[in-house]
């Protein structure tokens, strides 16, 4: 059986276009078998993407100490639609910070606590200046989602 991750990460930067990057090659791992890729832009994703997946990992910058306007957008069109629809699915978050990424977490976490999904691990926090070991963090946060799913962990 096929299990579908969406991972859906807002990418303003060839730094964050990077990180996404690394979720999908971490989620693509060889050992991971049976599991279908859709890789989206919170402004180009849709309530069916929501509805397809069967567990979702979100990426954003920190914004003003807030989730992206881009992010928001995405919870605002797919909230309501989703709301019953998908109680349950599993989730990860990525934030790219720039300061400390707390403001941005407890927004989406109030938003994604509504909707009833189930925290697959802790908030991946990349923080302060750029670092190249925020490739590796964001590969091996798509690599154990990918894994879990396929598993049968959540």
């Amino acid at each position: 059986m096929t299990l579908n991750l969406l991972i859906n990460i807002h990418c303003p930067s060839e730094n964050t276009v990077r990180l996404r990057n690394a979720v999908v090659e971490g989620a693509s791992h060889p050992d991971i078998s049976n599991i279908d890729i859709r890789t989206t832009q919170p402004l180009s994703t849709t309530v069916e993407d929501v509805l397809w997946a069967d567990a979702i990992i979100l990426g954003t910058t920190e914004n003003f100490g807030y989730m992206s306007g881009a992010m928001k957008d995405f919870f605002d069109r797919t909230y309501y639609p989703c709301l019953e629809k998908k109680e349950g699915l599993p989730y990860a978050i990525a934030i790219r910070a720039g300061l400390d990424g707390t403001g941005t977490r407890i927004g989406m976490e109030k938003i994604i606590t509504g909707l009833k999904w189930k925290a697959i691990q802790a908030p991946l926090i990349s923080k302060g200046d750029f670092k190249e070991e925020f490739i590796q963090d964001w590969q091996e946060l798509g690599m154990t989602v990918a894994a879990g799913l396929e598993a049968g962990i959540y």
